[in-house]
């Protein structure tokens, strides 16, 4: 690769490819993603056997494809609203869940049955990290130890963590952002240009795109791009004595973040209307502090036993994780194949890999609680919850670190390759086993997927999600099997009857808070509509979430200032005779800004790649 220092030039021997001709030649460049991808089917062959139903994640991923899915085939090509959290009652969380990969398990299983669903979604985000991170080491490693590293990041303890004991499919998206911003924010194609030049030389654009991924991927992923992109942006023009990183963070970042304004600006102003704080365990769960989940705990608070149970699998993983980095740069060091002067060849240029190398150090600090101050003073750095997510910026830098510290560079070494290839293999596949072992769980709480699918099928949903409750809510009170309203002589009157502890209420015709219960004439993820004649007045409670979109009418005028309920629920004071309730969502002013600064993002991105394919 021109103008970028790197072990290919000195000790390599000749690339196989050229001594072979005509179109043997050219399939040969595919024999390394080729390897990756039956890298990730292997990490992904678990998840055939054993299914993923019971990690952390799996039920509410899953439930919002299904919603998402249902929503498209009301003509919804965008929706906001679930319908089935809650219990049927819903809520808006579309608006405050990142889209990719909600969109992306409804689009397969529009092609594919819903039990290989799961299997799909995790081998391409396996394969889709892995040919990630072997670009990203491209950048100074030949084709060999390149594909070693994009295998060692799919085979990593905080990947096969996160694809089989947490399912957390919109963090694992990460893996495949976070080395392609790395890989962006640091080429120099041009070391002899002019700094702009140096800036643009057509990865500005791509860097935007990639900002814009991550956000409309995962929040939590967002927050770490922004910080990372930063961190080495600056990094990377202090060694290079050139402002051009700085430069094309500048301009890709706030490009990339207006693309996601259809998504991001009402996810920011609406948080106003939701319990949103208790995503961060400011109120709520105190397992969301970011004080409680250090590596190694040990509370004395049962509320938190279930994240120190996952920080016993986390807290290995990630000093595994690091150390491995670490001891791969002291022998990458040792060698002196960390050594780049005057942009003489060597493994690694020096303003390449030191911002890599860094990585680690910063992310150990991180987790440990002497970091607090940090975690304090950031914004939004307390919306990650768990310090440890940010172990999945070192997947690619610890992957990368390790294929160069022992593949044999040398020519005079080349005949020890297969070997070093067969022991990976077989480590990775022993990593595998070891993980499919120790980190499935079969959570009782949680039904198989057959019984999940029937659930949802049936218009019985799940539980809701906290935050995204209207403020002062209660999810826990909201009944189960409720009818699509109850006309009732108290706005407050509780609906169902606890019959479990710890359960959601249940609701029964012969519990009599009910006065009446019809049943709508209309009823989709976005439209409501009830007709009846009331006996005499009341109030009609509606299995619908409150939420501000909602434009609720009553006998064709517009119904405001309503009471509010315990369980969250829509209530409608009624009088007595014929009564025509219509609840429709309604596209508020911040929806209209972001589509808005989406679209100026867009032709501001054309003009910008454009630019760059003039400069380069």
């Amino acid at each position: 690769m021109p103008n970028l220092p790197d072990i290919r030039a000195r000790d390599e021997v000749p690339q196989v490819s050229h001594l072979i001709p005509g179109k043997l030649a050219y399939w040969t460049r595919f024999i390394g993603p080729a390897i990756v991808l039956l890298a990730a089917a292997i990490a992904a062959a678990p998840i055939w056997f054993h299914g993923p139903v019971g990690g952390d994640d799996f039920e509410f991923h899953f439930v919002s494809w299904l919603d998402s899915q249902q929503s498209w085939h009301h003509g919804i090509p965008y929706p906001h609203w679930a319908p089935s959290p809650n219990f049927g009652a819903g809520e808006p969380r579309f608006v405050f869940y990142p889209p990719l990969t909600w969109m992306l398990g409804a689009a397969l299983g529009l092609i594919l049955s819903w039990t290989l669903v799961p299997v799909a979604i995790t081998f391409l985000l396996l394969a889709a990290t892995g040919l990630a991170t072997r670009a990203l080491a491209r950048q100074a490693l030949p084709n060999d130890p390149a594909t070693l590293a994009g295998c060692a990041a799919i085979f990593s303890g905080y990947t096969l963590f996160t694809t089989y004991y947490r399912t957390a499919f919109a963090e694992f998206a990460g893996g495949f952002w976070i080395p392609l911003l790395l890989l962006f924010a640091l080429r120099d194609r041009s070391r002899s240009a002019q700094t702009w030049r140096r800036a643009l030389d057509g990865s500005t654009l791509p860097l935007a795109l990639v900002v814009a991924g991550c956000w409309l991927s995962d929040a939590p992923v967002g927050v770490m791009d922004s910080y990372l992109l930063a961190a080495v942006a600056l990094a990377a023009a202090l060694l290079n004595r050139s402002w051009f990183p700085v430069i094309r963070a500048v301009i890709a970042y706030p490009l990339g973040v207006a693309l996601t304004g259809l998504y991001l600006i009402p996810a920011a102003w609406e948080q106003r209307w939701v319990d949103i704080q208790q995503a961060t365990g400011t109120i709520g769960d105190p397992g969301l502090r970011v004080e409680n989940n250090w590596l190694f705990p040990h509370h004395t608070d049962p509320a938190l036993h279930i994240r120190d149970v996952n920080l016993h699998f986390i807290s290995p993983v990630a000093v595994c994780m690091i150390a491995i980095a670490l001891l791969s740069l002291i022998v990458l060091g040792l060698r002196g194949q960390l050594i780049a002067r005057n942009g003489e060849d060597g493994a690694l240029a020096r303003a390449w890999w030191m911002p890599l190398a860094c990585i680690p150090v910063v992310v150990l600090f991180l987790l440990l609680p002497i970091s607090i101050p940090i975690w304090n003073l950031l914004p939004k750095l307390r919306f990650l919850q768990f310090p440890w997510r940010w172990l999945l910026v070192v997947e690619a830098p610890m992957a990368i670190f390790f294929a160069a510290a022992i593949w044999p560079g040398k020519s005079r070494m080349r005949l020890l390759r297969p070997v070093v290839a067969c022991l990976c293999a077989s480590f990775f596949i022993a990593s595998t086993v070891f993980a499919a072992g120790n980190f499935f769980r079969d959570d009782k709480e949680i039904d198989d997927l057959a019984a999940l699918l029937a659930s949802l099928n049936s218009g019985a949903g799940v539980v809701g999600t906290d935050e995204y409750s209207p403020p002062g809510a209660d999810n826990s009170v909201v009944a189960t099997e409720l009818p699509d309203a109850c006309l009732t002589d108290d706005f407050d009157t509780e609906l169902g009857v606890t019959v479990t502890p710890d359960a959601n209420p249940l609701w029964r015709p012969e519990q009599g808070g009910c006065l009446a219960t019809p049943t709508a004439s209309l009823r989709n993820p976005e439209h409501l509509r009830i007709a009846m004649v009331a006996a005499h007045a009341g109030f009609l409670v509606v299995r619908l979430r409150s939420y501000p979109a909602w434009r609720v009418k009553l006998n064709g005028s517009l119904a405001t200032n309503l009471p509010t309920r315990a369980d969250g629920l829509i209530v409608v004071p009624v009088s007595q005779g014929p009564i025509d309730l219509t609840v429709d969502w309604k596209t508020t002013v911040d929806v209209i800004v972001g589509r808005f600064v989406s679209g100026l993002a867009l032709l501001s991105l054309i003009g910008l790649g454009s630019l760059e394919r003039k400069l380069s």
